[in-house]
């Protein structure tokens, strides 16, 4: 594990985590994320998974979200306190429901077994897409009462700090690049690279809500507008 850290950093390689109760599953994502040029590492389950990421940076993870004792779903939660990095479910649950669960809590996408490797591989590069920070014409924001740092993808307020989420980072990226103007579902979704249509959006937006709205059923900093989508209002600082 220790040489596959020090090489991500002498050749660059995205370096992702694997975390499933399944020997085969791990072996079979292992050795294909490897032959598509990614470095991996793997674990059995959520306390293991935790050990790898005490000792290790990775690039994204890809989850299982039936494991046993603590699950996929329990560890992302609890990440997601203290940690931004990209989260892909790998599950055999399929519906819309379970996908939107997985959302909520905090996952940047859903990919349900069974899979084909390739989409697998494919999703992982969108996720590491969405957390290269384009290049913005503007590298703060005023939004209510917090600054939004795009660079460091932070909320500040004074000493409060709260991070974001590389899809909440996207999504407030495209809506801050519009300010004052009205943003569709549907475009915003292209631009996060999400499945699931208006749905999946709306997901989103009430995750990035409960950390922009100082009451977020009421939200004066990003709004629904009817029939045309969200608007966010906010200043250049």
């Amino acid at each position: 594990m220790l040489a596959s850290h020090k090489a991500q950093n002498l050749y660059g390689l995205p370096h992702i985590l694997v975390v499933d109760d399944d020997e085969r599953i791990r072996t079979l994502l292992t050795r294909y994320l490897e032959q598509n040029g990614f470095l991996v590492c793997v674990a059995s389950d959520a306390k293991a998974a935790r050990e790898m990421l005490s000792r290790f940076q990775f690039d994204a993870m890809v989850l299982d979200i039936m494991m046993p004792g603590e699950t996929g779903l329990d560890l992302t939660l609890d990440l997601r306190k203290t940690k931004d990095i990209p989260i892909l479910l790998l599950t055999a649950l399929g519906e819309v429901d379970d996908r939107i669960t997985g959302l909520q809590t905090g996952a940047d996408d859903y990919l349900p077994k069974p899979f084909e490797p390739q989409e697998l591989v494919l999703r992982l590069q969108a996720l590491l897409r969405r957390r290269k920070l384009p290049e913005a014409s503007a590298s703060a924001f005023k939004l209510g009462r917090w600054e939004y740092d795009v660079l460091h993808s932070e909320l500040k307020c004074g000493d409060e700090l709260v991070k974001l989420t590389t899809v909440e980072n996207t999504l407030l990226q495209a809506l801050t690049s519009r300010a004052g103007e009205a943003v569709s579902r549907e475009e915003l979704a292209e631009i996060c690279e999400l499945d699931g249509g208006e749905r999946t959006i709306d997901v989103q937006v009430t995750r990035l809500r409960r950390k922009l709205e100082d009451d977020p059923k009421q939200p004066r900093v990003l709004q629904t507008i009817r029939g045309k989508g969200y608007l966010l209002r906010g200043e250049i600082l």
